[in-house]
């Protein structure tokens, strides 16, 4: 039978060097100097701690700091290229910070949100970063009651007073379909998905804002969105339906993905056929041919300001009085080959 090793603890350091937990505990915590212990017997802790490998009981240092330097991050789907990019880079400033990030997909169910929402409680996380899934609404309003540290991404809920960092949506929507209309592009669709979700309205506010002014025909799809499978099928009814269509922009990535597979089914080809503009640019948009334009997303200056502002939050403690931060990015829309000039 394995004999299971005894858990190397602050009490046995002080023991074998005949000193104070408290000297021990002011050494491993970095405050030595403040404490005006000694550089030889700060060496002496040192060492002993990495000679007999120890490591701070997690549970403890947060029984006694009330933190556990754990953030919960809670997306739609972290497989899908936009959330991957962000949350690799809030890992990375996470991580240089000493804290740990609990990674979470809700795949679109409301009931999986909440749960994973209670397991972060359970688990004290000391903040939370969200891009907030559709009925989890009155959930946030009621953890930001409590004073908790949530910040908001890619997506905010007017009635939701809390932090968020965001782009601007219609603005980079608008711009891209003007982009379209001054290459000669008359009948501009736009695939979109049927949801309340605020940056999808925005990105729809800015398409309808561009052909309003320009006097040309609002086409609009609006995706009842359950799985790829389905999506592509209404759009197969959708692209025969508006056979005038000489242009259009997909709202999303994801959404984009299922339009290209809908032109492979039906033998469209891009540009030759219909102008392609994706809301979200990722890799494969760039082997396309020709290459689809698409609106960049600043992954790193999203991710950036989302720390930036909870780490802040964190430092200070999380108060309702205190003024909230609200930050809007501009995008950088990727000019390609699929919609050069007609």
């Amino acid at each position: 039978m394995p004999v299971i090793k005894k858990r190397i603890s602050i009490k046995d350091i002080a023991k074998q060097l005949n000193i104070s937990i408290t000297t021990v505990s002011f050494v491993i915590n970095g405050k030595a100097r403040e404490k005006n212990i000694s550089e030889s017997l700060t060496k002496k802790v040192l060492d002993l701690v990495a000679e007999l490998n120890y490591h701070p009981n997690a549970l403890a240092t947060s029984l006694r700091t009330g933190k556990t330097k754990i953030i919960g991050f809670l997306v739609d789907d972290i497989s899908e290229p936009f959330f991957a990019g962000i949350a690799r880079r809030i890992d990375e400033i996470a991580s240089s910070l000493g804290y740990k990030i609990l990674f979470s997909s809700t795949r679109n169910d409301t009931e999986k949100a909440i749960e994973l929402l209670h397991i972060f409680k359970d688990r004290h996380v000391d903040g939370y970063i969200m891009a907030l899934p559709e009925g989890l609404e009155e959930e946030v309003k009621k953890l930001i009651q409590t004073d908790a540290p949530v910040v908001l991404f890619d997506r905010y809920v007017q009635d939701v007073k809390t932090d968020y960092v965001i782009i601007d949506n219609q603005n980079s929507t608008y711009n891209a379909i003007e982009h379209l209309i001054k290459n000669d592009y008359k009948n501009i669709g736009f695939v979109t998905i049927d949801t309340v979700q605020q940056q999808m309205v925005d990105r729809l506010a800015g398409y309808e804002k561009a052909v309003e002014k320009y006097n040309l025909p609002a086409i609009v799809k609006k995706i009842n969105y359950v799985n790829s499978a389905e999506s592509i099928k209404e759009m197969i009814d959708f692209f025969k339906a508006e056979k005038q269509l000489d242009a259009v922009l997909f709202a999303a990535n994801y959404i984009c993905l299922d339009g290209l597979r809908t032109f492979r089914k039906l033998g469209i080809q891009i540009h030759q056929d219909i102008a392609v503009v994706s809301f979200d640019d990722f890799e494969i948009l760039e082997f396309c041919e020709p290459p689809v334009t698409a609106i960049a997303q600043p992954l790193e200056a999203i991710a950036e300001n989302v720390m930036k502002i909870l780490l802040k939050k964190l430092k200070k403690g999380s108060k309702s009085s205190e003024k909230i931060a609200q930050v809007s990015l501009p995008t950088i829309l990727n000019v390609r080959g699929s919609s050069a000039k007609k």
